[in-house]
């Protein structure tokens, strides 16, 4: 292998990567705060980047559908809550959040569908349509069973990504779809030349990375919402409201998917199951990165990424084995650093 032959793989594996950090950084933000391992979040990258795309042809996208019914399912769950516990004074509050916030993006984009309005203006009411999303399905799915093991929890995300890819394959049809290209142009960085959007991708980010980082770590709030996770009963006893933490998280991971979706459409194709691929790659780089940490999610889907280049370029068939296959050698490596041993059985 030739060293021109190596920056240009290591080109192409830079511009997979920066895709896979911003959906790991999602993945570990509702990881850290529910300990959910949230497996549709790539569902709701596709989701923007394929509402963006219907927009600019003038199409309406099924997602408009599918925020109405998760709002009134959302409103239905927490009505019968509030009833339940006998403060039926705070339904006006519970439909204002679940009802009426939710339908603003619909409205818009009911709106905007058809009309030659600017891409920014279509780029913002694609975010705003996948943005309450996250919590939607928060209070559906995860906030009904908060409490219950992360096993319990991963099933029903998985659960939760074949529901949603399907009504996908529904509102989208089989094909793929690719909205166009925010920025035009290309730069050359040390003789490898990366497209605008390439570049804009890896700025958001490194941005996304260490505004979170700094959250979590610096920040009173960022600390409140991480305790949710480590002791919701403790948490809770503080002043700290787990659903409210909860709702916040998917919030925030919503709004990351919207912009990584909409960044992430112009360079791929985009179909109705593309998420799932791309999030469990990005859960690849997340799993190297520890969990727990925005750095070391950044550089394990990059390290994602340019693995999946080389192994490629040596061994095309075995691409996605070896990415996956990762995972084994990582697993058996933090459990032996992390000195985990067999549970000792208690006696009767």
């Amino acid at each position: 292998m030739t060293a021109e032959l190596a920056l240009l793989l290591a080109q192409d594996g830079i511009a997979n990567g920066a895709i896979y950090v911003l959906v790991a950084l999602g993945i570990v933000l509702i990881f850290l705060v529910t300990r959910v391992v949230f497996v549709p979040f790539g569902d709701l990258v596709a989701y923007a980047a394929l509402t963006l795309a219907a927009l600019q042809e003038g199409q309406r996208p099924g997602t408009l559908w599918l925020v109405l019914v998760l709002a009134v399912a959302a409103f239905a769950f927490e009505a019968c809550t509030l009833l339940r516990a006998g403060a039926a004074r705070r339904l006006p509050r519970a439909a204002l959040l679940w009802l009426v916030l939710p339908a603003l993006p619909v409205l818009a984009a009911w709106l905007v569908q058809g009309r030659a309005a600017p891409d920014a203006v279509l780029v913002l009411v694609s975010i705003g349509l996948v943005l309450p999303m996250g919590p939607l399905l928060y209070r559906i799915a995860f906030r009904p069973i908060a409490d219950a093991p992360v096993l319990v929890l991963l099933i029903v995300a998985v659960v939760l990504h074949f529901a949603i890819s399907g009504v996908a394959l529904q509102f989208f049809g089989p094909e793929g779809m690719r909205p166009r290209m925010l920025v035009d142009g290309a730069v050359e960085v040390a003789g490898l030349v990366f497209s605008g959007q390439t570049l804009l991708m890896l700025g958001a980010s490194a941005l996304t990375a260490v505004l979170l980082w700094l959250f979590f770590e610096r920040s009173l709030a960022g600390k409140a919402l991480r305790a949710t996770a480590v002791n919701r009963i403790g948490a809770r006893l503080m002043g700290i409201r787990p659903a409210v933490s909860g709702s916040i998280a998917f919030l925030l991971a919503s709004l990351l998917a919207g912009v990584s979706g909409i960044l992430i459409g112009p360079i791929n194709t985009l179909s109705y199951d593309s998420g799932f691929i791309l999030g469990l790659k990005a859960f690849v780089g997340a799993i190297i990165g520890g969990m727990v940490s925005y750095p070391g999610a950044v550089l394990g889907a990059l390290f994602v990424g340019l693995l999946e280049s080389f192994t490629a370029f040596w061994y095309s068939q075995f691409k996605e084995v070896v990415v996956f296959a990762l995972l084994v050698p990582v697993l058996v490596l933090r459990s032996l650093l992390t000195g985990t041993g067999e549970e000792e059985e208690e006696e009767p």
